[in-house]
């Protein structure tokens, strides 16, 4: 199969690939991940899936050693994504996108040093490919409504869990910044 088309994001290094989906009188099939869209990223190591009922906010979390790969397969996600990494020509500009399944299947990638949360607009299931096995060493939390990220997130008042309702301010994170990628 070929190569998926590829959309800017406004971060350097985030990729946002529209997938091919291939339908037939019972439904479709597509492609949601190969190592050979992404010559640069390091191995996929490891799968995830989460469903989020509509007005849920996951996130925003990052990572310094560990790269994601999402595929929304049910629903439609407002994405936030903040450059955290030093030196990056993208270096503190925030973003938000949509991942809607029922228009278009889109992977995204989002390299380490990347903040990233969704919010559900509707009841969603998510699958992400990582790179690094969890241990939990590398979770790391950000206020998702931190007015200097930028993001534009449709709810002020999203669902949310304790861990990212008590994410620091950007600020707070930003005061000793670590390297990013391994």
């Amino acid at each position: 199969m070929s190569r998926p088309s590829e959309r800017g994001t406004g971060i350097a290094g985030v990729r946002l690939l529209a997938l091919v989906r291939h339908p037939d009188r019972r439904g479709w099939f597509a492609e949601d991940y190969r190592a050979s869209w992404l010559p640069e990223a390091r191995a996929m190591v490891q799968g995830n899936a989460s469903f989020s009922r509509a007005g849920v906010l996951r996130g925003l979390h990052f990572h310094r050693n560990q790269a994601d790969w999402w595929t929304v397969l049910a629903g439609r996600a407002f994405v936030g994504l903040y450059d955290l990494r030093v030196g990056s020509p993208t270096e503190g500009v925030g973003v938000g996108l949509r991942l809607d399944a029922d228009e278009e299947l889109r992977g995204l990638y989002i390299p380490a040093g990347v903040a990233h949360g969704f919010y559900a607009e509707r009841d969603l299931i998510l699958h992400y490919l990582v790179d690094a096995e969890h241990t939990g060493a590398d979770e790391h939390g950000l206020a998702w409504d931190d007015p200097a990220l930028g993001i534009p997130w449709p709810d002020p008042q999203p669902i949310l869990s304790e861990r990212d309702r008590s994410n620091p301010p950007l600020a707070e994170v930003l005061r000793d910044p670590p390297p990013y990628g391994a």
